[in-house]
């Protein structure tokens, strides 16, 4: 057996798909490679492509449940990092979340690596991290 595949794609569940669509163009600064109703009609999404070769999606079901607030604290998903080269890098995403009025906690040294949190119109736990130099 060959080694574990890489990651090939996240997906996230979104409350509005047209509000999120455009923050997440805004942060990616491109437009969803993909967007349509999955041909069942039990939800639609939009599919991002990120320079690195993997897709991000958003989706948004019909028969979603009644509204409750994103926790990492809840079993499923905690976060989504996005991987950075060094913390210069992540100076520059300070510069550009700032840019585009996008709330953030400033980066984060730990040793492992640093990181820079903000969340999405949703209140999903986004995060651009770059290993310790």
């Amino acid at each position: 057996m060959s080694e574990f595949p890489a990651l090939a794609h996240v997906a996230v569940t979104v409350s509005d798909l047209e509000a999120s669509r455009r923050w997440y163009a805004a942060l990616f600064g491109a437009d969803p490679v993909l967007d349509e109703l999955e041909q069942q009609g039990t939800f639609h999404h939009a599919v991002f492509a990120l320079a690195s070769g993997q897709l991000f999606g958003l989706h948004a079901h019909v028969d979603h449940p009644a509204a409750s607030d994103f926790d990492e604290r809840r079993t499923g998903l905690d976060h989504v990092a996005f991987g950075c080269a060094d913390r210069a890098e992540l100076e520059q995403w300070v510069t550009r979340l700032d840019d585009l009025g996008i709330a953030h906690g400033g980066v984060v040294d730990a040793a492992y690596g640093s990181g820079l949190s903000f969340r999405d119109p949703d209140g999903i736990a986004l995060e651009l991290f770059a290993p310790p130099s």
